[in-house]
């Protein structure tokens, strides 16, 4: 199995924030509402719209966008805010929408985390693309 590491964002831990796999599935790291390693943002709202763009930062290092997100997992430390989370994540994403699994954990001193994964788009020569 081929893996390619994918930067973006600047790792809190051991970990990448991106893998490509196979040369074309890209795995991205959950990601957070920091900027240069500072929470940033007040409301879920705001820190929902922090992480989204860390998210597709790192898409963006692997030649990937939102629009080619086929599933994300996010993560909230209230339920509670669920709609504030989901009234920016829709905003972001165009349809078809990508699938999605919304869970209630503890979190790092921040409201959200989100990860992804996504699959490239057809690049001529990339393994997998049509000749």
């Amino acid at each position: 199995m081929s893996k390619e590491p994918v930067g973006g964002t600047r790792p809190g831990g051991a970990y990448s924030p991106g893998i490509i796999a196979e040369g074309r599935f890209v795995y991205v790291a959950g990601q957070t509402p920091t900027r240069d390693g500072v929470v940033t943002g007040a409301t879920t709202s705001e820190q929902t719209a922090i992480a989204l763009e860390n998210l597709a930062a790192v898409l963006a290092e692997a030649g990937a966008s939102l629009a080619d997100v086929v599933r994300c997992g996010v993560y909230l430390a209230d339920m509670a805010d669920f709609a504030q989370m989901n009234d920016v994540y829709a905003q972001a994403f165009p349809h078809p929408l990508p699938a999605r699994t919304t869970v209630g954990v503890t979190l790092a001193g921040f409201k959200v985390e989100i990860d992804c994964v996504a699959v490239l788009p057809s690049r001529p020569g990339a393994p997998g693309a049509p000749a």
